[in-house]
């Protein structure tokens, strides 16, 4: 079996199994495209790959059973689909890969198949790996994981084995807002060949109850055309990342990011390689040593050690909810009816591309829901729904933990919340707005700002002891109590608009 999120020819199933005595199968199913609504460039992107995958294995001289959606007898689920091609073929083994994924592993694992089961060596650090360095930590930290993984790899270092620049971690240099003028290259962008024109068209007319736009898609499907996208990435945006990497600004999705995450996770490129790549690209002088380490940290850092993270404490990590939050997602988060500016931009931006970058997922989407007390699971299921590059085993301890501080702090130190602004520090947004951010509690007042307060006053007693939020309390203390009083009754009246399911 070779699921839609392993389009590798390195997996390891591949590696175990002959070509002129084994069966492949590869099959799209209703399921997995329902589960949650998933956008629609998101369904394209997989099926479309899925396809020119499965021609690729042909021509390497694979036999693959390819099952289309729309396929007579088509069982809508992956376990179905194992359990009907089993039987026909009277498969003495499955071979299978570890999937992305508890709720389809546990699907697989119960399906009462003679399952044979293969670590996915694309991951640099395995399950079993990430359990061992995890074992007798009260709290896992990135920073610790990351150095690790740097020393492993040998990326970055010198000769004697010290990290280049003396640093192992400049983050501190990649938090600039963007100068006034300045904007990103243009993007690469991919046109569709008959595969990718048929599964658009599939797609329109199978899922146009999903939200988000199919016509825009314009996704790498094949290997070839993700290793056109990275080649772009280090010509012309990997020397800015590094400054500009948390910058926002108007008709600018994409500024100096990479956008291939979506091709990451779904197998069209190696990490070991893009590593390189970039490891090559500073030595050689081509780019500086803080774009070089903060995307290698973005690879072997975050996206690793979030991995490990889920595999490790699935499946009750994904019903934590350490602050207590209950409120429904706003209907605006669907459709990005709002008057807030930045929130606008962001959503409208998601429809339309099912992309957006990290701080834009972080301190504006996810830092509302964090502030406003939105259900974990609520806006969990919303970022997977909405973004290419979101599979449950990278989204949900990026959202739980990071976003939502869910986990009371066992992926990250500190809840991420701000006002707004931070909002207006690093993005552009905020001269169009129709909300003040220089106001607090007045009725034009940005809502990031009294609901920033009213989260640390209902939270205190959980969040006050937490040494990264001391000064911030002792800002919280300074206030004068009317002050404090008149930010409180405005996160009220935000947050009755919200339960009322009004827009803000």
């Amino acid at each position: 079996m070779v699921l839609g999120d392993q389009l590798s020819f390195d997996l390891a199933v591949l590696r175990a199994l002959d070509p002129a005595r084994d069966v492949l199968l590869m099959a799209e199913v209703e399921g997995e495209a329902r589960y949650v609504p998933h956008h629609p460039q998101k369904i394209v992107l997989i099926l479309s790959a899925m396809r020119h995958f499965a021609q690729a294995l042909r021509e390497r001289g694979w036999n693959v059973h390819y099952q289309q959606l729309d396929t007579p007898g088509n069982s809508g689920s992956i376990a179905g689909e194992l359990q009907r091609w089993q039987a026909l073929l009277h498969a003495d083994e499955v071979h299978v890969t570890e999937c992305g994924e508890w709720r389809l592993e546990q699907a697989l694992r119960d399906a009462g198949l003679p399952l044979v089961w293969h670590r996915d060596t694309r991951f640099l650090c395995s399950r079993e790996a990430f359990a061992r360095w995890s074992a007798g930590r009260k709290h896992l930290r990135m920073e610790h994981f990351y150095r690790g993984m740097r020393k492993r790899c040998g990326l970055l270092l010198e000769p004697e084995g010290s990290p280049a620049g003396g640093a192992w971690n400049f983050d501190g240099d990649n938090r600039k807002p963007l100068p006034r003028g300045l904007r990103g290259p243009i993007p690469a962008q991919f046109a569709h060949d008959a595969i990718t024109a048929a599964v658009v068209t599939l797609v329109r007319e199978r899922f146009a109850d999903h939200y988000g736009a199919v016509d825009t898609f314009d996704y790498p499907v094949t290997h070839d055309q993700a290793q056109q996208l990275w080649e772009h990435f280090l010509e012309f945006s990997l020397a800015a990342f590094g400054d500009y990497q948390d910058a926002m600004a108007e008709g600018e999705p994409y500024l100096f990011h990479a956008r291939i995450s979506a091709a990451l996770n779904i197998g069209l490129l190696d990490v070991r390689r893009l590593c390189d790549d970039v490891d090559r690209a500073w030595r050689e002088g081509r780019v500086p040593l803080n774009a070089a380490e903060g995307f290698i940290r973005q690879l072997i850092g975050w996206r690793e050690f979030v991995r490990g993270i889920y595999w490790l404490r699935m499946p009750e990590y994904a019903a934590l909810n350490y602050l207590g939050n209950d409120r429904s997602l706003p209907e605006f988060y669907w459709t990005g009816q709002t008057r807030m500016r930045c929130m606008a931009q962001v959503i409208d931006q998601t429809l339309e591309l099912g992309y957006a970058h990290h701080i834009q997922r972080l301190m504006v989407t996810g830092n509302f829901a964090l502030l406003a007390g939105i259900a974990p699971p609520a806006i969990c299921e919303w970022y997977l729904a909405v973004y290419m590059d979101a599979f449950d085993w990278v989204e949900l301890p990026n959202t739980l933990g990071m976003v939502m501080h869910a986990d009371g702090g066992y992926l990250g130190s500190k809840p991420y919340c701000a006002s707004g602004r931070y909002i207006q520090r690093m993005s552009d947004h905020c001269k169009s707005c129709s909300y003040k951010v220089e106001h607090a509690v007045e009725e034009d007042a940005c809502p990031f700002n009294a609901l920033y307060w009213h989260f640390l006053i209902r939270h205190r007693q959980l969040l006050s002891k937490n040494p990264r939020l001391a000064l911030v309390y002792r800002s919280l203390d300074g206030m004068s109590s009317t002050r404090r009083d008149a930010v409180w009754l405005r996160g009220q009246r935000l947050l009755a608009h919200l339960d009322a399911g009004e827009s803000i």
